[in-house]
Formats: C-alpha cells, sequence, structure tokens
C-alpha cells in the first residue's frame, strides 16, 4: 500500500531535515486519534502489524529517487539526502492494540528525526486497508459493473474529478492535491492526479512520489508538529517566533509559507513581527472562519504597510471546490490565494456517500516526555494531553484555568 519512501507528504521531509539540523537528540511521541465511528477489529490490527513489520521496513530511497530529490528538490541540503538514503523505517518505534470500544491505540514514539515519518505512511495504510477489508462493499459496485460500458472505479472516478477540476479552473482558482494520508487507496489518488495534470490552475502534489511519476511539483513547507515541538524546547509563548526565524535559516528564504494556527491565529500574529511579514511569502489557513482569516492576515500586512497583493494566504482546511471558489471570490483583488484541497479529492464523500472517509489524525503528543498540544482556531480540533492544554489555554489568554 506504500509504494515508495516518497509516498508521504513533502513536508514531513523538509520537517525531518529540520529536526536533524535543530533537534538531533529529541525523542518524540505520535498518538493516533479517531475523531469519526467506524471501527476496527483484530484482523485489521494484525494486517497492519504485517504491514509495519514486513512491508514498510524495508522500503529504501532508490538510486533513481535519491537523484530526483537532489536535481528536483534544490532546498534539501546534500547531507539530508544521503541520511534519507540510508534512512529505514523502524518498527519498534510503533506499538498497536485494539480497545475495547474496536478503536486503535496507535503510538509512535521514538528519535524526533526517525520516528517523524511514520504520520502520513500509517494514516494512509489505515485508510486504505479500511476500505479493502472492513468496508469493501463498495468496490463490488465497480466489480459487477456493466462491462459493456467500460464502467470501471478509476475511469468513473476520474470523470468526477475531472469536473471538479474544470470548475476550480473555471473559477481561476489555483490549487494543489493534499490527499495522501485518507486516501481511498494510492491507485485511485494516482488516477486523480493523473486527471487533474490536464487543469490550468493545478500547481502539484503534496506527495512526492506521485508529483516524480506524474512530472509535476511537489507542494508542501512546514506542519503543525514543528511549532508544537519547538514549544515544549524553547518556550510556548514565542514558539511561533523561534519556530519560523529557525526555519528561515535553515531553508534560506526556501518554503516561506508560515503555518498560523498551531496556538491560535492570535498568538501567531503576535509572533509574526515585521521581519517575518516581509520575509515569509505568505501564510496557511487550516482551522477557523476562512473568511475572518483572510480579513485577518488583510489588516496584519496593511498595518505592516506591507501591500496584501505581494503575498499569498494558502487555504488548507477540509475543502471542497465551492469552499474554494467562495474564498477566491472573497479575497479576489484584496491578497492572493490558493488551495491545498485533500480527502476531497481522494476519497470524495458526495461520490462514496454510503462510505465516508475515516476522520483520523496522528499527531505529536511530547518531545523528550514534555507533552505537547496544538491548539488552532477551533476548539474540535484541539489535541494533546488534556491538562497540557489547559495551561496552554490558559498562556495564551484563551480561557480561564477553571474554564
Amino acid at each position: 500500500m506504500i509504494h515508495s519512501i516518497l509516498d508521504d507528504d513533502l513536508y514531513k521531509f523538509t520537517m525531518q531535515m529540520a529536526v536533524l539540523e535543530i533537534f538531533p537528540d529529541v525523542v518524540a511521541e505520535y498518538r493516533f486519534t479517531n475523531r469519526g465511528t467506524q471501527r476496527f477489529n483484530e484482523d485489521f490490527v494484525r494486517e497492519l502489524r504485517r504491514i509495519i513489520d514486513e512491508d514498510i521496513s524495508v522500503i529504501t530511497l532508490t538510486d533513481d529517487e535519491y537523484l530526483w530529490l537532489g536535481s528536483s528538490c534544490p532546498f534539501f541540503k546534500p547531507m539530508y539526502i544521503e541520511y534519507l538514503r540510508n534512512y529505514r523505517f523502524d518498527p519498534s518505534e510503533v506499538t498497536i492494540r485494539l480497545t475495547k470500544d474496536n478503536d486503535l491505540d496507535l503510538r509512535i514514539k521514538g528519535p524526533w528525526h526517525s520516528s517523524i515519518l511514520w504520520e502520513i505512511v500509517i494514516m494512509a495504510t489505515i485508510s486504505e486497508l479500511y476500505f479493502d477489508t472492513i468496508e469493501s462493499k463498495w468496490k463490488k459496485k465497480y466489480v459487477n459493473a456493466d462491462m459493456s460500458t467500460g464502467s470501471s472505479l478509476k475511469e468513473e472516478y476520474a470523470s468526477f474529478i475531472r469536473d471538479i477540476g474544470q470548475e476550480l479552473e473555471s473559477s481561476n482558482c489555483y490549487f494543489s492535491e493534499f490527499g495522501t494520508r485518507r486516501r481511498r487507496s494510492f491507485d485511485l489518488q494516482d488516477a486523480v492526479i493523473g486527471t487533474l495534470k490536464e487543469c490550468k490552475t493545478f500547481t502539484g502534489t503534496s506527495n512526492v512520489f506521485l508529483a516524480k511519476s506524474h512530472g509535476i511539483r511537489a507542494i508542501g513547507t512546514i506542519g503543525h508538529e514543528w511549532i508544537m515541538g519547538n514549544s515544549a524546547l524553547v518556550g510556548l509563548r514565542n514558539a511561533n517566533l523561534f519556530a519560523l526565524e529557525k526555519w528561515a535559516e535553515i531553508y534560506n528564504g526556501d518554503l516561506g509559507i508560515a503555518l498560523s494556527d498551531t496556538f491560535g491565529s492570535a498568538a501567531f500574529f503576535d509572533n509574526f513581527n515585521l521581519l517575518l511579514s516581509k520575509l515569509y511569502d505568505g501564510v496557511r489557513h487550516d482551522s477557523g472562519d476562512p473568511f475572518v482569516f483572510a480579513d485577518r492576515v488583510i489588516e496584519h500586512y496593511s498595518k505592516m504597510g506591507i501591500d496584501p497583493m505581494k503575498k499569498l494566504v494558502v487555504f488548507s482546511d477540509s475543502l471542497h471546490a465551492r469552499d474554494a471558489i467562495s474564498i477566491k471570490d472573497h479575497c479576489r483583488g484584496r491578497i492572493n490565494c490558493s488551495f491545498g484541497i485533500g480527502t476531497s479529492l481522494t476519497n470524495n464523500m458526495d461520490f462514496f456517500r454510503e462510505n465516508p472517509p475515516l476522520n483520523m489524525v496522528i499527531k505529536l503528543h511530547a518531545v523528550n516526555n514534555i507533552p505537547v498540544v496544538k491548539l488552532s482556531d477551533d476548539e474540535g480540533k484541539e489535541t494533546g494531553d488534556r491538562d497540557a492544554i489547559r495551561v496552554a489555554n490558559y498562556i495564551f489568554g484563551r480561557k480561564g484555568l477553571d474554564e
């Protein structure tokens, strides 16, 4: 189900290089959270364990991939690509068990620079395995389809996605595909990207392997865990500031989209000073009201004396095409915007009506046994130890300790 070490999102690799440079000795722990109603069984857990132990553990960077990274991703330093060439997934970092209510208790713990690559790989495997074993009736519809029409899942889904791409193109929405973690299958994601390449406003994919395979751009910069990890190691209140400053030092101006909502956008803008506002190309929205956020970014840049039309907002919060088009209209002529669209491209619930995608995350839980949290601009998206969340909300002035 995982086809390459590069069958992962670009930002996992960019953060891996940053962790190696700044925090090479830090130990990280990640935990799985199932926000949905779908449940698992012992057979599922056994097969997931087998895939991790026998399939993923033997994946290596090929010579062809090694050369491609050096030429297509110039922001990676040669020493990092050498590190990746020698990297092997360590299955001992992953523990899995089935809970009493048939959910997954899945944890990842190991050196941060090593364990960092498991998140997307495991989520993609869980999603594909779930729809291949537990909820597999959807496939029979296409196996038994009228062969005289040449109907097949990939063809029907590609046609469905083509319409979405054309709708986005006609609205001049520049967008990329961010759907690896909750894809229904690798084959469907591959078909999606092959279809979307036809759209003039399609800019690339977060999946590095598929970017290479299709000859398109790999898209990605920074994730919440970089800022979360910094919060425990250098201080919570100004974690955004330190994380963004160090990121700029490591990448020397490349990968310049700042993630805004790790501890809520208010905390972010308190740290997003004039230097960072000028240095970074723009910001990414991943929770909260996108229209309110767009107005807040425009206001921030204007107060800094920066023309918002020289900056970019990347929207990536559970987007559908209709959302992107509405946001584009709101931003038009005020600030540039683009869109990272994930699950609605690789596992669209309007297409698979009876079998919606899994609503799951794997988030950084602790570094060096210090709890870390993600607050976001949506209270329902908070993750981390309950007491740590309570303290963080208090420190950032979001809630009282007893609220």
